[in-house]
């Protein structure tokens, strides 16, 4: 139940957002981690280390929504190719 009134609650909000183009400046900040890699000789290239980046959850999920928002309007109105 408590889920139910979540997913609601988010639905509410990523509509909102979506319909009035507003992106919150919180949704688009993310983290970058740099890892060394183990075993490189040389630790000063940059192949020598690892990239990894966290995107905020929230905007994955809205971003989840928006596609199959995107997804049920192009099967309704048969935009992808080949469907006629």
């Amino acid at each position: 139940m408590f889920v139910l009134i979540i997913i609601k609650n988010l639905t509410e909000i990523a509509s909102y957002c979506f319909i009035n183009r507003i992106i919150l400046k919180s949704l688009k900040e993310f983290i970058i981690m740099v890892l060394r890699k183990e075993g490189k000789k040389d630790y000063s290239l940059l192949g020598s280390y690892r990239l990894i980046s966290f995107e905020n959850t929230l905007v994955k999920v809205l971003e989840k929504y928006i596609i199959n928002i995107i997804l049920e309007a192009a099967e309704e109105y048969r935009f992808f190719f080949g469907t006629r």
